[in-house]
């Protein structure tokens, strides 16, 4: 009779949370990956629990941490942003928001004057993230579809 023991699989990580970039659907591909980057980038500032621990390879080289879940990636046209953009703020969800102006910038300083200088329900927005609970998320993104 053998005494080895077999050890179960961890169970799959799940969260309760949802990390969402909703993108205008006229975007360039590197206007699309440029606004991704920049949207998520400010989540962990306010909301240090979405970042995982830090990363070291085999050799005991280190890397910086990552968000510890994945980033759902939509798109949407404008008036489905806009949407989106009215539905986070009624729920008061965790938001970031890249205008079309912020294109034209080059630097952190005229990005904030740029969205600064323009009322809320006049931003020309070309993509958004959202960070709250699946439920919520879900509803803000209502008409967006998975980024192909």
């Amino acid at each position: 009779m053998s005494t080895d023991h077999v050890t179960a699989a961890p169970a799959p990580v799940r969260f309760d949370t949802k990390i969402a970039v909703l993108l205008r659907d006229d975007l360039e591909t590197w206007q699309r990956l440029n606004v991704t980057a920049f949207l998520v980038s400010g989540l962990g500032t306010q909301h240090p629990e979405v970042i995982g621990e830090p990363y070291e390879d085999a050799d005991a080289t280190p890397y910086l941490p990552m968000l510890r879940q994945p980033v759902l990636v939509f798109e949407g046209g404008k008036e489905t942003l806009t949407a989106a953009h009215a539905k986070a703020l009624q729920r008061g969800l965790p938001r970031a928001v890249f205008t079309s102006d912020l294109f034209s910038t080059g630097n952190d300083r005229d990005n904030r004057a740029a969205v600064r200088a323009v009322g809320t329900g006049d931003l020309d927005l070309v993509g958004i993230a959202v960070y709250g609970p699946k439920n919520a998320v879900d509803k803000i993104l209502k008409g967006a579809h998975m980024h192909p």
